[in-house]
């Protein structure tokens, strides 16, 4: 199951990255950076840690690793981030919120909506926060 999940977050970001014409060299790059964010999402969440803050470490994760890959591959950040963050997005939970909305069950649709809400705010805050990071590093040298 695990590996399954593995190579779904590798395909489905390297593929993502077909849509955005990412350079065919890169392809493989984003899709690894994907893996890894994906990787640590689940590591995260599997030693106990909510599902918030797993995604927002992950994020953080895709942002550095991301970062790192454009330095290497003198491309920019984004070519590896945006594939890379696919893996994160709360698609599903946002759904469920439509969905009991949509058949009025405000009681069910409020917790998931706020759930899919945190977790693209800890997405956006991985992805800020690395980049805080990178510029303080990139100070000090």
């Amino acid at each position: 199951m695990v590996v399954m999940q593995l190579l779904l977050s590798f395909f489905a970001s390297m593929l993502f990255g077909i849509i955005f014409n990412i350079p065919p060299q890169l392809l493989l790059h984003s899709g690894f950076v994907g893996m890894s964010g994906w990787t640590v999402y689940m590591l995260t969440v599997r030693s106990g840690v909510d599902s918030v803050i797993a995604t927002f470490m992950a994020a953080f994760f895709v942002a550095f690793l991301s970062n790192a890959f454009a330095r290497r591959y003198r491309a920019p950040a984004t070519i590896f981030i945006v594939p890379g963050i696919l893996p994160l997005v709360p698609g599903g939970t946002a759904f469920e919120a439509m969905r009991h909305v949509v058949i009025n069950d405000y009681n069910a649709a409020i917790p998931l909506a706020v759930k899919a809400f945190m977790i693209s705010g800890a997405i956006a805050m991985g992805l800020i926060f690395s980049e805080v990071v990178n510029q303080l590093v990139k100070r000090r040298h």
